[in-house]
């Protein structure tokens, strides 16, 4: 299913160009206009997905097999020397397209591309509730 009015819907169906470096039947794979390093891109699915939470488990493996396939080519065609993969889902954690994404950034010793945060500190009391809260 597509959104009508998702520029996300639209990429991954051809309807707008991209510079594609994979296609299949579930997903496109584009360069981000606006790359953290060289070789930034996208793996869209073709089928509209706000977020995570909205995918079915056949979609998810499919990414993260895709996101292992892109990112070996990556690794081997561009050099890299890593790789991160980003996937924000909601406003609160950076989303900006409401169509689930998934950045493949090729990393180069000292590119200044840093995804980064404030590191905290877990103590005993919150580490035995958020255990007790999250676990089975």
């Amino acid at each position: 299913m597509k959104e009508e009015n998702c520029i996300f819907c639209k990429i991954a169906n051809g309807e707008i160009p991209s510079a594609t470096i994979y296609e299949d039947d579930d997903f496109r794979v584009f360069l981000d206009l606006n790359p953290a390093a060289r070789g930034h891109a996208l793996i869209v699915p073709k089928e509209h997905f706000a977020n995570l939470f909205e995918m079915d488990e056949e979609s998810c493996k499919k990414a993260i097999v895709l996101a292992k396939k892109i990112g070996s080519r990556m690794k081997e065609k561009l050099g890299c020397d890593g790789l991160n993969l980003v996937q924000n889902n909601g406003e609160a954690a950076g989303q900006t397209v409401f169509h689930f994404h998934m950045h493949l950034i090729p990393r180069y010793k000292e590119d200044g591309a840093g995804i980064t945060w404030k590191p905290g500190s877990l103590t005993q009391e919150a580490k035995e509730e958020l255990t007790a809260l999250l676990s089975e």
